[in-house]
């Protein structure tokens, strides 16, 4: 039996959802535009052209940008001023932005057009889903964007490509030409005409669209990190009475309950835990980075709310400056300033350093025999001449002291631009760049916690852990397995695969049911 095909995501029939974005910017899923989005266009297209007749200014159709918004630009001078604003904000600088995030900012500056409330023709976004369509990525640059007036160097060079100049990689990963690129693929390279070079500009589309990656990418890690920490609380004989619902009830936060919950349907049934809850057990209380876990982890989860609760309004937003109204005014506005994203970038970057600065001392706990409660000096298989996972700790803390900085937020600052027109901004593009970076070092540690965790939980051998911590131990079983010191790295990058992958949350569910 063939495979159903799967169908495309339609734009231009209500806001995007979170899981289509991603599945458009990571997994190549295919657009198309709808009937109703090339009305709407067509209609505020109207609009536009007849400022365009208008002997009086009107911003972005008849003048000039930023603080030349004053100056007025004749009819025979109009389509060379578009790609003129183009071009001349195209000044990325630095490596390339990765490719999911250029189809994601793509993808969202083609929602915005397809509300029609920018005055674009129809024919320009069919182009931008045609790029899509095509597997070309536009060449961004790391270094750009202010975050006000939109990601304006960021989406310049998406349009650049657009029209056909510039540089752009292809499917297979090649650098061509845009204009090579657009012709092997039957895409008519865009001429632009009356506003619709601030259309295809002017918007917060980088930063809403790392936003949403990285949301993606923390639902996994945040379910997995429950998991881990579940694990070196089995590991260093710790106690599961603290995660009681009883307990979470009386500081009803929804992520610490979801937290607590993930931990104890990890620890149920444990031999590990068993062997040390009857009388004679004199533990009182576990440190907090293991009988807080929940209240860390759920605050993580409810900022992750929160952020989400952001987006979800962004992805319904048409972002443009002017734009048009659905009484046929074309307006100036604000709503180019990344503020809203820009905090919320800013408040996940904190949230991402305190889980790993947890997890981290979780790690450092279970290798020190003062406070492991049993376990060997590290890991080791022979004490003095093994270090077992000694060094593994170090990475964890380097990485935690770099998320702590990167935890500072971008944000709380600004720099004027354009003249002190643009004298506030938002400097969201800058905290989505280290959000990005400031996940990737969260999924490191996370994998080191796995790693460390599940050789400790071999160790307590012949002692059972429960049936999900022994599911998530065995993603990594042979990595993990104590004996002689060996090539550390090795083991380190399988197990942060593993987690990265969703290996194991996916073992873990499979023993026990869906996380939460």
């Amino acid at each position: 039996m063939s495979t159903p095909a799967i169908p495309p995501v339609l734009i231009g029939t209500g806001p995007l959802s979170p899981a289509e974005v991603v599945s458009v910017a990571r997994h190549d899923a295919r657009v198309a535009l709808g009937d109703d989005a090339r009305a709407a266009m067509t209609a505020s297209r109207a609009v536009v052209e007849a400022l365009a007749d208008d002997p009086a200014p009107h911003y972005g159709v008849s003048t000039g940008f930023g603080a030349l918004a004053t100056t007025y630009i004749d009819r025979d001078r109009r389509a060379q001023l578009q790609l003129s604003l183009v071009r001349s904000h195209a000044a990325g600088s630095g490596p390339e932005v990765e490719r999911e995030v250029v189809r994601a900012l793509a993808l969202l500056r083609l929602s915005t057009l397809a509300t029609g409330r920018t005055g674009a023709r129809p024919v320009v976004a069919e182009t931008y889903a045609a790029l899509l369509n095509a597997g070309i990525t536009p060449v961004v640059r790391e270094y750009g964007s202010l975050g006000c007036s939109g990601d304006l160097a960021p989406l310049a060079h998406v349009a650049l490509a657009a029209c056909g100049e510039g540089d752009v990689r292809v499917r297979d990963g090649e650098l061509v030409p845009a204009l090579h690129a657009l012709a092997d693929a039957g895409i008519e390279p865009l001429a632009l005409r009356e506003k619709e070079g601030l259309a295809v500009i002017n918007g917060t589309d980088g930063m809403l669209g790392q936003l949403l990656l990285a949301l993606g990418d923390l639902e996994l890690l945040v379910a997995t990190a429950d998991v881990t920490a579940a694990m070196s609380v089995e590991a260093t004989l710790g106690t599961d009475a603290a995660f009681a619902a009883d307990l979470q009830r009386l500081r009803p936060h929804p992520g610490i309950a979801a937290s607590a919950d993930n931990m104890r349907r990890a620890l149920a049934e444990s031999a590990i835990v068993r062997s040390h809850r009857g009388p004679e057990c004199t533990r009182v209380q576990d440190a907090y980075s293991l009988r807080c876990a929940p209240q860390v982890h759920g605050a993580v989860r409810d900022t992750m709310a929160h952020a989400r609760a952001v987006a979800e309004r962004e992805l319904a937003s048409a972002v443009d400056n002017p734009v048009v109204t659905p009484d046929g005014r074309v307006e100036s506005n604000g709503s180019f300033h990344g503020a809203p994203v820009g905090y919320v970038l800013d408040f996940l970057a904190i949230a991402v350093a305190d889980l790993a600065s947890i997890a981290e001392r979780r790690i450092d706990r279970m290798l020190d025999r003062a406070r492991s409660n049993g376990l060997p000096p590290f890991l080791a298989h022979e004490i003095g001449v093994d270090s077992g996972l000694m060094i593994a700790q170090y990475t964890a803390a380097g990485i935690v002291s770099e998320l702590k900085r990167l935890a500072m937020p971008a944000s709380v600052d600004s720099i004027p631009s354009s003249a002190m027109q643009e004298d506030h901004v938002s400097m969201g593009w800058a905290a989505a760049r280290k959000l990005r970076t400031a996940v990737d070092g969260l999924t490191r540690v996370i994998g080191i916690e796995l790693l460390t965790a599940s050789r400790a939980l071999a160790l307590r051998a012949p002692l059972r852990p429960a049936d999900a911590t022994a599911a998530a131990a065995g993603v990594v079983a042979a990595a993990a397995a104590p004996g002689p010191d060996r090539f550390l790295a090795p083991a380190v990058e399988q197990a942060v695969a593993a987690v990265r992958s969703g290996a194991v949350r996916d073992a873990v569910e499979a023993a026990i049911g869906r996380l939460a």
